[in-house]
């Protein structure tokens, strides 16, 4: 079983590479948790945001196997308290399932990518950055695993 967090484009902010680099170094006591960053396509010539984000879709779509549990990051989603996520998480993960998360590029996700999704995620009624997510990702599965491990982090 691994998790796995699938982004497009790279982190430009460097205080954002550092937090995610943080908890990254935090995750490992419990698991391996992979970054994959994959190319975004840029909104260019006639391209339209739809055209830009079904391209994104071509790409996303050869790295989400069908036995993954694929887990989406879209303003539009289910919210979770962070106890109820990691709750959640856990039932997952005892799955034995390989998890995927999945944070779209700056104009978000084709709906072909959120249908195939097990889970569509929202943190909050907030918009945030699909830069920042990644951020605020890597913490909430820190604070998940240490709510599953009963660890002092989450009060």
């Amino acid at each position: 079983m691994k998790i796995r967090v699938i982004c497009l484009g790279k982190t430009k902010q460097k205080f954002i590479e550092e937090g995610i680099k943080e908890y990254q170094k935090r995750i490992t006591k419990y698991t391996k948790l992979d970054w994959q960053i994959l190319p975004d396509v840029k909104l260019t010539g006639n391209k339209t945001i739809e055209i830009v984000k079904d391209q994104e879709a071509v790409i996303l779509e050869k790295h989400l196997p069908t036995s993954a549990l694929i887990i989406v990051l879209d303003e539009n989603g289910k919210e979770y308290s962070s106890k109820k996520f990691a709750e959640y998480l856990e039932r997952k993960l005892n799955t034995g399932k390989d998890i995927i998360f999945v944070i779209g590029g700056v104009y978000g996700l084709s709906n072909k990518i959120l249908e195939r999704a097990d889970l569509v995620l929202s943190f909050s009624r907030f918009t945030f950055t699909h830069q920042m997510i990644r951020f605020l990702l890597a913490e909430q599965i820190y604070r998940s695993f240490t709510i599953i491990k009963g660890k002092k982090y989450h009060y």
